[in-house]
C-alpha cells in the first residue's frame, strides 16, 4: 500500500490518509440529502436518487485516488443538479431521463478533449497570474459556501445577502465549528478540520440542529441507473436520442461543458495547493490522469442518474488536514458506497457542521494573494476579476471566465498582445458565447 500510493514518499502516514478520508466525505456528506432533494424536482424518486448519488460519487472517487493517485474526490455537481432540476429537465418535455443523456453526452465530449490532449493544453495556457487568482477565488468561495451552510451569511431582498441571526440555532452551530476549527488549528491539533465538524455536530443536537436518524438501514434504488438508455417518457424510443433531434438541448450539452470544462480546473489548482501537488508554475502535477477520470465522472452521473459528478472543491478539506495520496480518495470513496446502505445515519451531519472547516480551508488558500502581482495591470487586473468573479457570480466557470476575457483585453490595452496565446483567444470566444446564450 505504500509503495502504490507513494504514502511515505510524499510524507504522509496510512492515519493521515484515512483520516484526511473522513474528513473529505464528511465536508462532502450534505450532497447526499441535497442532490436527491434538487433532483427530485425533476420527478427523480427520492430513494433512487440517494443511491444514484453515492454510487457515482463512490466508484468515481475511487478510481480517482487508485487512477490518479491524489486527494480528489467527485459526487454531483452543485449548480448543474440545479439546472438540471428546474431548467434542463422542462427544455426535454419534462422527462429527465433525457436530461441525464445531455449530462452524459457532455461527458463523453470532454473526455474526448481530454485523450486529445485539448483540455490539458488549456490548461496550460493559463497565465501563471490567473492560476494564483483562481485559488483565491476559490478560496473565498469556499469560505462563502461555509458562511452560508452556518447561517451566517444569509439572503436578504435589500442587500443580497446579510450577517444572519445570532439567536438562529444554526448561526449558533456555525459560529461554534469556525471558532472550535480555529482554536484546535492554533493549538496544532492533528486532525482539526475532522474534529471541528464532529464537535459542531453534537453540539447541534441539544439545539436541534443536528437531526436525529429515523432508522440505519436504506436499501439502495437502482432504477435511476442506466438513465440515457432507457425508454423516453414519451415512450418513443431510448432517451438519448431525443437529444440529436432538439437542438435546445444541443445549446445545453455545450453551456454544460464549458461548465463543468472550467469549474473542474479551478478545483484541481485550490487543492493542489493545499495538497502540495502544484509545480512552482502553478500546474497541477498529473493533471492528465485526473482530468480523465473527472470526464468520466461527469458521464457516470448521467449514466447513473445522478447529475453531472466532478470533482469538488470540499477535497481541499481532507488535503488542508494532511491528505496527500489517491488512499484519501479511497477511503472517502468507501463511505459514500457504504453510505447508500446507511443513509439515514449520514443525514446526521448537517450542513452547519460543516461551516468551520470551509472557512478554514478559505483561509488556507489565502497565502498564494502575495505571488499576483497587482502593480502590473496585465496580471494584476484579470486576477482581480477572476477573485471577485468566482464567489459574487457564484460559479468558479463564470469566474475563470472573467478572468479570461479581462487578461486578453489587458494585453491589448498594455501593447502585450504577443503574451496571448492561440488557445487563449479560442477560450475567450467559447466564454463569450456562453454568457451570451445563458
Amino acid at each position: 500500500m505504500n509503495n502504490f500510493f507513494k504514502i511515505g514518499e510524499r510524507g504522509s502516514t496510512v492515519g493521515t490518509e484515512v483520516r484526511a478520508g473522513i474528513t473529505t466525505f464528511l465536508a462532502m456528506a450534505y450532497i447526499i440529502a441535497v442532490n436527491p432533494a434538487l433532483l427530485s424536482a425533476a420527478g427523480i424518486p427520492v430513494g433512487a436518487a440517494v443511491t444514484s448519488t453515492c454510487f457515482a460519487a463512490g466508484i468515481m472517487t475511487i478510481l480517482m485516488g487508485l487512477f490518479a493517485n491524489r486527494p480528489l474526490a467527485c459526487a454531483s455537481g452543485m449548480g448543474i443538479n440545479a439546472v438540471v432540476a428546474f431548467s434542463l429537465t422542462a427544455a426535454a418535455g419534462g422527462d429527465w431521463k433525457v436530461a441525464m443523456a445531455v449530462i452524459f453526452l457532455e461527458g463523453l465530449i470532454i473526455l474526448a478533449l481530454v485523450l486529445c490532449g485539448l483540455r490539458e493544453a488549456i490548461m496550460e495556457a493559463v497565465p501563471v497570474s490567473l492560476r494564483h487568482a483562481i485559488a483565491v477565488g476559490l478560496g473565498i468561495f469556499i469560505a462563502l459556501l461555509g458562511l452560508i451552510n452556518g447561517g451566517i451569511v444569509v439572503n436578504d431582498d435589500s442587500t443580497l445577502i446579510t450577517f444572519g441571526s445570532v439567536y438562529n440555532p444554526v448561526f449558533l452551530v456555525g459560529i461554534i465549528s469556525v471558532v472550535v476549527t480555529f482554536a484546535l488549528y492554533v493549538f496544532k491539533i492533528k486532525g482539526y478540520i475532522l474534529w471541528g465538524i464532529i464537535i459542531a455536530a453534537v453540539a447541534g443536537v441539544p439545539l436541534g440542529v443536528t437531526p436525529m436518524p429515523t432508522g440505519i438501514v436504506q436499501l439502495p434504488d437502482f432504477t435511476t441507473f442506466m438513465a440515457p438508455f432507457q425508454t423516453a417518457a414519451d415512450g418513443s424510443g431510448m432517451a438519448i436520442v431525443k437529444v440529436f433531434v432538439n437542438p435546445t438541448l444541443l445549446v445545453f450539452v455545450f453551456s454544460i461543458m464549458l461548465s463543468d470544462f472550467f469549474d473542474t480546473m479551478g478545483t484541481a489548482v485550490a487543492v493542489g495547493k493545499q495538497g502540495d501537488f502544484l509545480d512552482e508554475d502553478g500546474n497541477v502535477k498529473d493533471i492528465r490522469k485526473i482530468l480523465i477520470v473527472d470526464s468520466l465522472a461527469a458521464s457516470v452521473g448521467g449514466l447513473f442518474g445522478a447529475s453531472s459528478c466532478t470533482t469538488f472543491v470540499e477535497s481541499a478539506s481532507g488535503a488542508a488536514d494532511g491528505g496527500r495520496t489517491g488512499l484519501t480518495s479511497v477511503v472517502t470513496g468507501i463511505i459514500f458506497l457504504l453510505a447508500a446502505f446507511f443513509s439515514p445515519l449520514v443525514s446526521m451531519i448537517a450542513a452547519p457542521a460543516t461551516c468551520g472547516a470551509l472557512v478554514m480551508v478559505g483561509f488556507l488558500m489565502m497565502n498564494v494573494v502575495s505571488d499576483i502581482d497587482f502593480s502590473n495591470p496585465l496580471d494584476g487586473i484579470p486576477a482581480f476579476m477572476t477573485i471577485i468573479g468566482i464567489p459574487l457570480t457564484y460559479s468558479i466557470a463564470t469566474g475563470i471566465g472573467l478572468g479570461f476575457i479581462t487578461y486578453t483585453l489587458m494585453a491589448v490595452c498594455t501593447g502585450n498582445v504577443s503574451k496571448v496565446k492561440p488557445l487563449t483567444w479560442l477560450v475567450d470566444i467559447a466564454f463569450l458565447i456562453s454568457f451570451l446564450i445563458a
